[in-house]
């Protein structure tokens, strides 16, 4: 698999990642291990989880296949640390809070340091500064070799890497920002992707294909049997189910019959070549469903149909930004 350098860093990771929000809940050990052995032979690095994810089952289910499945030096593994399930706050970006996340973190997985280390959201109740120092504390004691955002609107991302680049006690610069982006939420487009970009940080998308329903299987209803129609996640996927959306799938699967590929190929081909973009995140439920997604390494789409689907999922830019993109 192709690799590219995470922003403006010397680490490079796969162009595609494997996701692990539903490792330790949803998918178990046996399937994670086949996910994660089929990913890595076919050329992947990046796995991306989280210490919320299966409140923290997802990291120790990663520790204990990262034993003697796979090494730990073919792999880049990045996790997140902020969101918290508390009555009444939904992130902790204190010192305090993300200092014991990480160490925990690493306890989970078995490891004495990750790779990227990812702020899970902004904390409007923390001064920003302090939530950077101590980001800055854990790349420069070694427990975190770099460090991005997740979830961060523009401005929280401008001000944050602007804060660093300004303050002189401060060494490490943010590597990456994740966000949900697909053809069917191009809304990172308007301020993040361009503040992204100038500040030299690299994209990576969370639900690239559109919390699966780019793949056409969902079509308006979830089969009875899939995820998408499941208590959990049935109001996850019903943003995404309304007539705007069905126009893009339909366009999808167009484009999928003329080139005698699959939908998932045309949804996940588009936006792993957008401008900005590192490595879309893939979560599967099975090793056959990864492989059929990692197998679009081979595919690049066509200037006229990358266009095409341009234009059917064209946001809309009203003021100011639609002004502000054409000067």
């Amino acid at each position: 698999m192709e690799q590219r350098h995470l922003g403006r860093t010397g680490l490079r990771v796969s162009r595609i990642g494997l996701g692990t929000l539903t490792w330790a809940r949803d998918t178990d050990e046996r399937a994670a291990a086949e996910q994660l052995k089929t990913f890595w032979e076919a050329g992947g690095s990046l796995v991306d989880t989280a210490d919320i994810y299966a409140d923290g089952g997802a990291e120790r289910l990663l520790g204990r296949l990262l034993e003697g499945l796979v090494p730990r030096a073919d792999l880049v593994i990045a996790t997140k640390a902020g969101s918290v399930l508390e009555p009444d706050r939904r992130v902790d970006g204190s010192r305090r809070h993300l200092l014991a996340a990480l160490d925990a973190s690493l306890r989970r997985l078995g490891t004495d340091h990750v790779d990227l280390w990812q702020l899970h959201a902004f904390d409007p109740h923390t001064p920003l500064e302090e939530t950077l120092q101590a980001l800055d504390t854990t790349v420069t004691s070694g427990r975190a070799r770099y460090a991005g955002l997740a979830d961060f609107s523009g401005w929280q991302l401008a001000k944050a890497a602007t804060w660093q680049l300004a303050e002189p006690t401060v060494r490490t610069r943010l590597a990456s920002a994740q966000l949900e982006y697909s053809l069917l939420q191009r809304g990172v487009e308007r301020e993040v992707l361009p503040a992204a970009q100038d500040l030299g940080l690299g994209l990576l998308p969370a639900s690239p294909l559109g919390r699966g329903v780019l793949t056409g299987k969902y079509r308006r209803t979830p089969p009875a049997d899939s995820r998408g129609a499941s208590e959990r996640l049935a109001g996850f996927v019903a943003p995404y189910l309304d007539k705007r959306c069905d126009g893009i799938v339909d366009a999808v699967i167009t484009a999928a019959d003329g080139l005698a590929v699959t939908p998932l190929h045309v949804a996940l081909a588009w936006v792993r070549d957008r401008p900005g973009v590192v490595a879309p995140l893939v979560g599967a439920r099975t090793s056959a469903q990864l492989a059929a997604a990692l197998s679009v390494e081979a595919l690049t789409l066509p200037d006229e149909i990358t266009r095409a689907l341009d234009d059917v999922s064209a946001p809309a830019h009203h003021y100011p930004d639609h002004h502000w993109s054409t000067l």
